[in-house]
């Protein structure tokens, strides 16, 4: 299953708690990516913060992946998890006859 994880600062982050783990967190990021679980990952440019594309089972599983997180273990962020799926509206958008063809 394919789920989007967006975080979000947590209010009680600093910039010090922040730079004691933001290495750790990258190293992190980049060790779940090869093995498949983190298949892209994003910096938003709205504000500081990331999306994660992430491969797991179902929601619990996400879940507990995120937990692993140094910067969630450590309460600097936490994350909303999105499943989500293919398009399904297609077929019944586009006219069937000309599929056909």
């Amino acid at each position: 299953m394919k789920l989007f994880a967006i975080d979000r600062i947590l209010p009680t982050a600093t910039e010090e708690t922040i730079r004691g783990v933001v290495i750790h967190e990258a190293l992190h990021i980049w060790m779940l990516y090869s093995k498949d679980i983190v298949r892209e990952a994003y910096f938003r440019k709205d504000r500081p913060g990331v999306i994660l594309v992430l491969e797991a089972e179902n929601v619990a599983e996400a879940k507990a992946i995120l937990a692993t997180f140094p910067m969630v273990k450590s309460g600097v962020i936490e994350f909303e998890i999105i499943p989500v799926g293919h398009f399904v509206p297609f077929g019944t958008l586009l006219d069937q006859d000309l599929l056909k063809k």
